[in-house]
C-alpha cells in the first residue's frame, strides 16, 4: 500500500527540498516510485512542484509567539501569571519564570514514572522511531489531554503562545540521569529526507519548543544553544520556548540538553505544529 498518495503541501516541500540538493526530477521520481507512489501522482506530485519553483529556501511561516512586542515582563495565562525572564528576538527565544508550581512538577514526574522508557529519535528515513547515542534520557509520551493536569496545562501553554491547543503534540517527560544528555539538534523534520512525508502527514512542520524543567540537577543539565552561546538554566518550574519559522538552519535554533553531572533532570516537552495534530 503506498505511504501517501495525496499531493500535499509536505510532499511538495519533500521534493522542492529534493531538487535544492542536487536531484534530478528522475531520481526523485524513482525514489518515490520505490516508496510506493503510482506513478501517475508521483509525476504531477513533481510537476507541481516544478511550476511552484524548485529552489530556494522554503517561504517562512506564521509561529506562536507569547508577546509579539516584546514589551511586557508578566504575561497571563488561561489561569497563572508568568514571568519573561529573558527574550530575544533572532533567533526567537524566551525564558519564562512561574510557569508550573513545585505541586505540579511533582504531580508530572509521578503520571511519567511507570511508562518511562529509553528515550527514542525519529528515523528521518522511514518517519518512525530508533535508539540514538546522541540522546541518553528516558522519556514518557502522554496523549494531549489524557489527564486533568495535562488539560490544564495544555491550555495555559496555548494561551501563553497564542496558539491553539490542538496545533500542539502530546507531552513528553524525559528524566536525565548522572552523564545523560542530548547533543545538539534542530527540531522541526528535515523535508529532504525521505520519512519527511510520513511525519509531516500529521500536523505539518514543527514551528515552536518549549521546554519546562520540572526537577534540577545538582550540577550541569542546562539547555544549550551553541550557535548563540546561550545557556538556560534547567531551574525547576520555568521552561525555555524558542520558534522556527522554517525547516532550515538560518533559524538558529540549534539546541542540546547539556550533560548532567551530579542528580537528575526532569523536563516537559511540548512541540507545537503548524496544523492541527491528532
Amino acid at each position: 500500500m503506498p505511504l501517501v498518495q495525496q499531493i500535499t503541501p509536505q510532499v511538495l516541500q519533500w521534493i522542492t527540498a529534493q531538487a535544492r540538493a542536487g536531484h534530478t526530477p528522475e531520481a526523485v521520481l524513482e525514489a518515490m516510485r520505490a516508496r510506493g507512489w503510482h506513478d501517475a501522482t508521483a509525476t504531477s506530485a513533481v510537476e507541481k512542484a516544478k511550476q511552484g519553483g524548485l529552489t530556494g529556501e522554503l517561504p517562512p511561516v506564521p509561529v506562536p509567539d507569547p508577546d509579539p512586542s516584546d514589551s511586557q515582563v508578566i504575561l497571563r495565562t488561561a489561569d497563572r501569571e508568568v514571568s519573561v525572564l529573558m527574550s530575544l528576538r533572532r533567533p526567537r527565544v524566551a525564558v519564562f519564570g512561574n510557569l508550573l508550581s513545585e505541586a505540579e512538577c511533582e504531580q508530572l514526574m509521578e503520571l511519567a514514572r511507570p511508562r518511562l522508557q529509553r528515550s527514542l529519535t525519529v528515523d528521518n528515513w522511514s518517519g518512525g522511531s530508533q535508539l540514538s547515542d546522541a540522546r541518553s534520557s528516558e522519556g514518557a509520551f502522554f496523549q494531549r489531554g489524557e489527564h486533568i493536569t495535562l488539560q490544564c496545562l495544555e491550555a495555559r501553554i496555548a494561551s501563553l503562545v497564542k496558539w491553539p491547543v490542538n496545533h500542539g503534540e502530546g507531552l513528553q517527560i524525559l528524566r536525565y540521569g548522572p552523564a545523560a544528555e542530548y547533543q545538539p539538534h534542530h527540531d522541526y523534520f528535515d523535508p529532504s529526507i525521505p520519512g519527511s512525508p510520513r511525519t509531516l502527514a500529521n500536523g505539518g512542520q514543527r514551528v515552536a519548543t518549549l521546554i519546562i524543567y520540572l526537577k534540577a540537577p545538582q550540577r550541569g543539565g542546562a539547555t544549550i544553544f551553541p550557535e548563540i552561546g546561550l545557556r538556560v538554566a534547567p531551574v525547576r518550574g520555568n521552561a525555555v520556548f524558542f520558534s522556527y519559522n522554517r525547516p532550515h538552519p538560518s533559524t538558529r535554533t540549534l539546541h542540546g540538553g547539556a550533560p548532567v553531572i551530579a542528580g537528575e533532570k526532569w523536563i516537559a516537552t511540548k512541540w507545537l505544529r503548524e496544523g492541527v495534530f491528532v
